[in-house]
């Protein structure tokens, strides 16, 4: 019998961020993904179902989803949120020297992961798939048949690989080799609602997406150009 799980997707903020809330409806601890912009509607929506907010997942350091300083502006976020709940801040390794930049959160904060860790969230299992190429620390979070992508995979593009610690050689084997061996079947929710639709499938987007369906790294180096993310 699969483990049910309480599962909301927000959509918060100017840039069109999508925030998830991950639940165990049994222990009724929580995660949320990419907490930014308005967190007392994150952390409100939560407790309305009863919910408890334990970790905050978050998918790369981009102040759009982590929170801090974005060009002079600041973003409400992880540091906030954890002002709020007595929650840590998961984060890949690779971003640790960005996330001291951009926010006010000390190591004590922050829980470091890679690639292949697996996070408890009451009785389910959420599994970190280490996705650079946007950021050189770019996770996607696999629960159950879904995958959160964060700003690697949307539906029809992907994220913009022309920004500091971007690779758009990496971006190319997170696509082709770590996301597209998923199975088909596997849900897809991205970073962003930059589609006519909030939710995809792997299957989808391998078929339907060119960022997917290049079949050399030279082909997609070709036709990269800028995208939003």
């Amino acid at each position: 019998m699969k483990q049910p799980i309480w599962f909301k997707q927000l959509e918060l903020g100017p840039m069109q961020n999508y925030v998830y809330l991950l639940g165990d409806p049994t222990t009724r601890e929580a995660a949320v993904v990419d907490a930014a912009w308005d967190i007392d509607t994150i952390v409100r929506t939560a407790e309305a179902e009863g919910y408890r907010i334990t970790k905050d997942l978050v998918t790369h350091f981009h102040p759009d989803h982590l929170g801090g300083d974005l060009m002079g502006h600041a973003i409400r976020g992880a540091a906030e949120l954890i002002a709020r709940v007595p929650a840590k801040v998961y984060i890949h390794k690779a971003e640790l020297p960005f996330v001291h930049r951009l926010t006010g959160l000390s190591d004590s904060d922050l829980v470091a992961v890679e690639g292949g860790d697996e996070v408890k969230v009451g009785g389910f299992t959420v599994k970190l798939l280490h996705t650079p190429g946007h950021t050189p620390g770019s996770q996607c979070f696999l629960v159950g048949n879904a995958l959160v992508s964060g700003d690697t995979l949307f539906i029809g593009s992907c994220g913009r690989v022309d920004l500091p610690g971007s690779n758009p050689e990496d971006m190319y084997r997170s696509l082709t080799q770590v996301l597209a061996a998923l199975p088909d079947e596997t849900l897809l929710y991205p970073g962003h609602n930059y589609a006519d639709r909030p939710r995809s499938t792997i299957g989808e987007e391998k078929r339907t997406n060119m960022m997917m369906r290049f079949p050399h790294l030279k082909d997609f180096l070709a036709v990269m150009s800028p995208l939003r993310g």
